[in-house]
């Protein structure tokens, strides 16, 4: 099976890849490296272009040796989503919607969507299942959001399968010790923290600390990289399986960790608190999100194989042990 991953050379992209690999699949790549890393893709090929690149795409899958895609390209900052709307429609929605057309164009059979929590904000109950209200607090929630509604709209017209993967926060690295996280401008909680515990380092923010939860901090669904990547040979294995899909999971553990618990973690995993400090909330970030995950155990066959917040956190320190650079080290 051929599979087109878009953002291959990304966080989670790079993951998705090696398990397509190990299960036996022939995925190719599509990513302009301008986020990702060459040494993340594990010998897959990579075409290095724009994911919405015409003339790429209708080489790639003109072939028509390829069957689905896992679009993983995509902007995913939130505060940067506030500060710059258009950026974020501009990559999310509308370059995407090209990505979409080149699959009606070429009869793919479905596309595996890489989406977020953040189609539901503030939510009126917790866990958070997929039938609840989805209203976004930020510009990232409401772009992934309306891709989610094109997918649905082209699988009722055109007969397009879709599986759309709702994660909650990613986090960890892959145990063999070299896949993990390596961003130019870091902004996830874990990494940030891990690299707070050097000697030198500058206290990391605390975004809001009057939220109305245990601590007043946020409180978040962390779901280890490597189980995401099983979620989406799953989905793929559904699409395959069956005629027509257009279903959305949720992927979390299920249970919520504040920011300042998973200081406490980090300090028994390194064995350093982290330096930190009070800062005010960000715009956009909803005080909980934690997910229930029990249509994509009933459906999917998936269930997380490490839950702990321990080895999660475990796995990102012997990344960032061995690579205090990222890639280039």
């Amino acid at each position: 099976m051929r599979i087109l991953v878009t953002g291959g050379a990304g966080y989670v992209g790079s993951h998705i890849v090696r398990r397509l690999l190990e299960g036996g699949a022939a995925p190719v790549v599509l990513d302009d490296l301008s986020l990702g890393h060459l040494q993340a893709l594990s010998g897959a090929p990579l075409v290095q272009a724009d994911f919405a690149d015409e003339r790429a795409l209708d080489e790639l899958l003109g072939a028509g040796d390829v069957e689905f895609i896992v679009h993983m390209a995509a902007l995913c900052e939130v505060g940067e989503s506030m500060r710059d709307p258009a950026e974020y429609y501009r990559t999310n929605l509308t370059r995407s919607l090209a990505l979409l057309e080149a699959a009606r164009r070429h009869a793919l059979r479905g596309v595996v969507f890489s989406s977020s929590a953040a189609v539901y904000g503030e939510p009126e109950r917790v866990p958070i299942d997929e039938d609840h209200p989805q209203r976004p607090t930020n510009a990232y929630g409401e772009t992934k959001l309306a891709f989610e509604r094109a997918l649905t709209w082209y699988q009722r017209a055109y007969g397009l399968s879709f599986v759309a993967l709702r994660y909650f926060n990613a986090a960890g690295a892959h145990p063999d010790g070299d896949l993990g996280e390596d961003h130019a401008v870091e902004s996830h909680l874990i990494p940030q923290l891990l690299r707070a515990t050097c000697a030198d380092a500058e206290p990391m923010p605390v975004f809001g600390c009057d939220y109305p939860t245990r601590d007043g901090t946020c409180v978040r669904d962390y779901v280890h990289v490597v189980d995401l990547a099983e979620a989406h040979v799953l989905a793929l294995d559904r699409m395959r399986e069956e005629r027509t899909v257009g279903e959305a999971f949720n992927l979390g553990n299920g249970s919520g960790f504040s920011v300042r618990e998973v200081i406490d973690v980090v300090e028994r995993v390194v064995g350093v608190r982290p330096r930190t400090r009070d800062a005010p909330r960000r715009a956009g970030d909803p005080a909980t999100l934690v997910a229930s995950s029990a249509r994509a155990a009933s459906r999917l066959g998936w269930r997380p194989r490490y839950p702990q917040l321990e080895a999660i956190v475990g796995s990102a320190w012997e990344w960032h042990r061995r690579h205090p650079h990222g890639y280039a080290s």
